[in-house]
């Protein structure tokens, strides 16, 4: 069900600012996170152990799986400390007047790029238009 909602659209408001997406992937990585823990639980080992030392069929559907549960906790987690270090950027454009904001401009424009360049889940085109598009909204 986790995988499920990881992998549909996301539907939001035209007018949300750049914390809406740091806090989208926030719930995100918790919600992951939630799911490694239990993953990583003896129970859950237990049953993987009994499920292989019985050549089970099952682990040929639990593999996959885990693979894409892992992944999307990596990409949220990825997405998470990335989008942290753009809040000292984008903070003026929540607390500050249009004027006083123009500082920080020019270092958020460069964060992003940064994280363009580097990030190894959030450098897609679609991501980082949907940044800019809610820094420009705020």
């Amino acid at each position: 069900k986790v995988l499920a909602e990881n992998d549909q659209l996301r539907k939001e408001a035209d007018d949300l600012g750049p914390r809406v997406e740091l806090d989208y992937w926030k719930k995100k990585l918790s919600k992951f996170n939630y799911l490694m823990e239990q993953l990583k639980s003896p129970d859950v080992k237990a049953v993987l152990g009994v499920l292989t030392a019985a050549k089970s069929k099952l682990l040929k559907k639990w593999r996959p799986l885990d693979i894409r549960i892992t992944d999307a906790a990596n990409e949220a987690k990825d997405n998470v400390k990335y989008l942290y270090s753009l809040e000292k950027y984008y903070d003026p454009l929540y607390n500050s007047d249009p004027v006083s904001m123009l500082d920080a401009i020019p270092g958020l424009i460069n964060a992003i790029k940064m994280i363009q360049s580097i990030s190894q889940y959030y450098n897609t085109s679609e991501k980082i238009s949907s940044l800019f598009l809610k820094v420009g909204d705020q």
